[in-house]
């Protein structure tokens, strides 16, 4: 038997909104260490991100160590599995490999090309063992694929990054079918967004490109497959409702997108090379985001609001702030009113929350809205392609696009525009 735990996006190093969230970070991965234990689970498997950022501080780095010695030590037959995702370095995440016991942690970052240059897809493939020594799975530890990491061409034909994803897997995927057993069970993993998973709106944490270019068939994910752990989608889900393809989602919401995620971690049984059990172990974390009002309400009149925030519980001497929840505030507003955010701050500061983010709405944000899309459609033909994705980019997400997504969308116009020529 094979106990196997599935976690993801852990996103050490978070930031939010300007607040440290390490306290948070270790409390659940204190929890985390219990469960390894008191389910005597043999493997876990972390699905990418294990960062927030692809060049970690030293603190974060020290944090995932050093949970790693521990839980090492205190489960002798432990193995760990662990994928880098978008927001990991991909070498970076792995660099540390050779002094970690490569029966017991295995990193895959990078894609290993062989001396013809074809995908060295063996060097991807782990023994999952059970208690006994046994290897009762093969695991395809996948990370989050990057242009020049998977086939370029399928079928004569040059692939789009989901095509050459999926031709990924497919490959990969019939190369650990010719090397397991008949008591021996298929597991996959990955980092990557697949067909009509469930997200957050309007939220950058995911890095979801426009489009949906990069989203990937679930029917990659075959029967030949015991269980796929998916990370990438911070919102723990089933893909397409089959119970044994999931995302473990966040131990922690990455914003107040995500206010209503249940988190925690999947856990699956294997049995003889056969699925025997998947259960779902919540967890809730150290620390509580607040919205006033409701998002069902939308906003508040500045008068509303003030008294809202007045009714919220007063700090206490023996409280402890790192504990305090996120408070976002939407205010409904009919013309700027200056002085609000001191009076919210004011009465925040004798308060047991952490003032995160205060929303304004205008009464004519809609009417606004409108009359700026129809010049924008005026316009549009005046504008490069990329200038519009940028615009779009800004007004949905309030950040700017990232370059590397930039690039991507480049190359995709540049391939429209080659075929019309043609």
């Amino acid at each position: 038997m094979l106990r196997i735990l599935h976690t993801a996006d852990w996103h050490l190093g978070q930031t939010f909104f300007g607040y440290d969230r390490t306290k948070e970070h270790l409390h659940f991965l204190k929890w985390l260490s219990n469960e390894i234990e008191k389910r005597e689970i043999d493997v876990v498997l972390i699905s990418g991100d294990v960062f927030d950022v692809s060049n970690p501080s030293s603190a974060s780095q020290r944090i995932f160590y050093q949970f790693i010695s521990n839980v090492l030590s205190n489960n002798v037959n432990l193995q760990i599995v662990i994928i880098a995702g978008n927001h990991d370095s991909a070498s970076r995440l792995e660099a540390p490999q050779p002094l970690l016991d490569e029966e017991r942690v295995v990193i895959k970052g990078l894609i290993s090309k062989m001396h013809n240059d074809d995908i060295d897809y063996e060097s991807l493939i782990v023994n999952l063992r059970n208690k006994k020594g046994e290897v009762e799975a093969l695991c395809l530890a996948v990370p989050f694929l990057r242009q020049g990491d998977y086939p370029t061409r399928s079928n004569g034909k040059s692939n789009s990054y989901s095509e050459g994803v999926q031709a990924f897997y497919v490959e990969i995927l019939e190369k650990a079918k010719q090397l397991k057993t008949e008591n021996q069970a298929l597991i996959a993993m990955g980092h990557l967004h697949t067909i009509n998973a469930v997200h957050a709106e309007k939220d950058h944490s995911e890095r979801i490109v426009i489009g949906g270019l990069e989203r990937i068939s679930p029917d990659v994910f075959t029967d030949d497959l015991a269980y796929t752990a998916l990370g990438h989608i911070h919102k723990a889900q089933r893909v397409n409702k089959r119970e044994n393809i999931r995302y473990a989602g966040t131990p922690l919401p990455m914003s107040f997108s995500e206010i209503d995620y249940t988190h925690g971690v999947v856990e699956v049984v294997i049995n003889n090379g056969k699925l025997q059990s998947i259960d779902k172990h919540t967890y809730e974390p150290l620390v509580q985001l607040i919205r006033i009002p409701p998002l069902r309400v939308g906003a508040l009149s500045p008068a509303e609001l003030l008294n809202e925030l007045q009714a919220l519980p007063s700090i206490h001497k023996d409280s402890c702030f790192d504990h305090y929840p996120f408070l976002e505030i939407n205010v409904l507003l009919t013309e700027p009113e200056p002085l609000l955010k001191n009076k919210i701050e004011e009465i925040v500061s004798h308060k047991a929350v952490r003032l995160a983010s205060i929303r304004s709405h205008f009464k004519n944000d809609k009417a606004d809205d409108d009359k700026q899309l129809t010049g924008e459609l005026k316009g549009l033909e005046e504008k490069a392609p990329i200038d519009v994705a940028k615009s779009y980019y800004k007004k949905l997400y309030n950040v700017d696009i990232p370059r590397d997504l930039q690039e991507l969308f480049l190359e995709v116009n540049l391939l429209i525009e080659t075929k019309k020529e043609k």
